[in-house]
């Protein structure tokens, strides 16, 4: 294990590079928390503002969450151009976004369980990630090593915002087009709903006591998986009465 410095210091410079750098690996998760936020000051991806987009999310809903805050210079709206963008290799996670409508501090965080926390929010919307990483190892990296590179996020693309309200996640449709290759997925969320994250992620945004301000936008976990494009291929993701989301890769 390698100590929070080391694993800053390899992150800054693979992104200052734009080339991969050998994995460093944090010595437990508290520590790879710590290197996101200090990776995001030494690059100032937010000032001294609270973050506005994340991600979230897990495998399983017994298992831990882990979230990671987005620099905003990768959070595009749909039909976003990104042949000029730096990737490494463009994993493609179909996704829902969800958006706060209230700011939401730590004692609030607190208190919120999943059938309450919908309440908070406003919209949502679809989204497209883009998988990447700053490790030569890639998804071969320890997965503490992938938490402290924002879990491996790439880049975010947002569709049109719609009305949030109550659906049926597991009769919900996701279609997937990459290139020609066409997927569809019924469904398929790890969590059965994209809401659970909202408690967990809420907690650990707001636990240096920070207030998350109305607006604030989280991606929730795939529905596809973990798909993959080249250079030059066109995705399109689609949800079935929710909307869509384009990207240029």
């Amino acid at each position: 294990m390698s100590s929070i410095e080391e694993t800053v210091r390899a992150l800054v410079q693979a992104r200052h590079s734009g080339a991969t750098v050998s994995a460093v690996t944090p010595p437990d998760a508290e520590a790879a928390y710590a290197v996101q936020e200090r990776v995001a000051r030494e690059l100032g991806w937010f000032g001294d503002a609270p973050a506005r987009h994340w991600k979230s999310g897990g495998p399983a809903r017994h298992l831990p969450l882990t979230h990671a805050p987005l620099p905003p210079r990768g959070v595009w709206p749909s039909g976003h151009d990104a042949r000029a963008w730096p990737f490494h290799w463009r994993g493609i996670e179909a996704e829902i976004a969800l958006r706060l409508g209230r700011d939401v501090d730590a004692a609030l965080a607190q208190r919120l369980e999943p059938a309450t926390a919908t309440a908070l929010v406003d919209a949502l919307c679809v989204s497209i990630e883009v998988v990447d990483s700053r490790w030569t190892e890639a998804r071969e990296a320890s997965a503490l090593a992938r938490l402290a590179d924002l879990q491996s996020h790439g880049a975010l693309v947002l569709g049109a915002w719609q009305p949030f309200a109550p659906r049926d996640w597991a009769a919900q449709v996701c279609q997937v087009r990459i290139g020609v290759a066409e997927h569809r997925f019924v469904g398929t969320h790890s969590l059965a709903d994209p809401a659970f994250v909202l408690p967990d992620w809420l907690r650990h945004a707001t636990r240096d006591g920070r207030t998350l301000p109305a607006g604030s936008v989280v991606t929730t976990g795939t529905w596809c998986g973990l798909l993959f494009a080249n250079a030059g291929e066109a995705v399109h993701v689609g949800f079935d009465g929710i909307g869509h989301a384009d990207l240029q890769l």
